[in-house]
């Protein structure tokens, strides 16, 4: 019997967290709300995070991949930023998720036990710096004295404060606000803020309302500056249930496949579930990296360039004072799992 996907909103996600935050710390992957699912015969349940990014988990979820492929309940549960999905990964309320590379370089640093297991995408102008036009900023040099907002640990502010280093201005020149992306708009409505520096669908609220854009994360990686959205596995799970675990990264390729092959339906199905016209969803597609298997595990990315950028970051963030210590380059190839992915791929063949 076909199993179903129960997708779970943000509220109700931190209300399955709450009892657990106490715990945020662990790395051991064994709470009680991840050991739950397990049996002497593997995993009955995956529970799989999203942020709802413009990658293949959104094909994969309209499409069905994920219950066709796991042959288990599959839940999809909804977080709006990075740290939340840190979070549930430390507590063991989510299995497998989509997560920044910002908000990964910090969790690795901080001694969560996950793997890197495949890349979601590589984020191009769907991350952007939008200011209003009558805030009088034209350029990154012009934002002492203003107000923007990003969601702190996440890829965006990486860009962001990387964005500033590279113009020569001093943070302390500039009010960042650490704000949601769901309160962004909102700021920005009742004019609390300058600009933001967010992704869609808040970017393009905002682009929408008065605003326009003065850099943005492609920019940025035409300057060294790459940021992506990886795929991770809590590695106790991972190393419990390897097969759910390829399973799961073959209804990903499946799904990239789709985009790659058939726009159409891609297109179609990214409308469907994020509730945009198919014009704005083949718009929004645009705007990120799709990657074969092939490319994914060559040395631009998982081979060695993403504990390249794993450790850049982490580096970042410590100059930043956003965590007090970053681990050698060595512990972010040692959490980089091709295992999986290469397992997947000789099955899609």
């Amino acid at each position: 019997m076909k199993k179903f996907t129960k997708l779970v909103s943000l509220s109700l996600a931190a209300t399955i967290l709450a009892g657990v935050l106490a715990g945020c710390g662990s790395t051991s992957g064994s709470s009680a709300a991840g050991s739950g699912n397990a049996s002497s015969n593997g995993a009955t349940t995956v529970n799989i995070g999203t942020m709802d990014l413009v990658n293949g988990d959104l094909i994969a979820r309209k499409e069905g991949y994920y219950e066709d492929l796991l042959g288990v309940d599959v839940n999809v549960i909804s977080f709006s930023s990075g740290k939340d999905v840190n979070t549930a990964l430390a507590s063991g309320s989510i299995d497998i998720s989509e997560l920044g590379t910002s908000p990964a370089a910090l969790g690795l640093s901080s001694g969560l036990d996950y793997s890197v297991i495949g890349i979601g995408d590589i984020i191009g102008s769907a991350e952007s710096l939008v200011v209003s036009q009558d805030s009088g900023i034209s350029s990154v040099a012009d934002l002492k004295g203003k107000t923007i907002a990003t969601p702190f640990a996440s890829t965006a502010h990486y860009s962001l404060l990387n964005a500033l280093k590279l113009e020569n201005v001093d943070t302390a020149d500039v009010n960042l606000l650490d704000m949601e992306a769901d309160d962004i708009y909102a700021a920005w409505q009742r004019g609390d803020i300058d600009g933001a520096y967010i992704w869609y669908p808040v970017l393009d609220n905002l682009i929408q309302d008065n605003g326009t854009v003065i850099t943005g994360s492609d920019k940025l990686a035409e300057q060294g500056i790459v940021t992506g959205d990886l795929i991770i596995a809590r590695t106790a799970f991972a190393e419990e249930n390897p097969e759910l675990v390829t399973k799961f990264l073959q209804a990903f390729l499946k799904a990239n496949d789709v985009y790659f092959n058939d726009k159409e339906t891609a297109y179609a199905d990214i409308a469907d579930v994020l509730g945009i016209s198919v014009e704005d969803a083949e718009s929004q597609a645009g705007q990120f990296t799709w990657l074969t298997a092939e490319e994914q595990l060559s040395d631009e990315y998982l081979g060695s360039g993403m504990a390249d950028t794993l450790k850049n970051t982490a580096d970042f963030l410590v100059e930043q004072k956003s965590i007090t210590s970053a681990p050698d380059l060595d512990a972010f190839q040692a959490a980089i799992d091709t295992s999986y992915l290469e397992a997947a791929a000789a099955a899609n063949e």
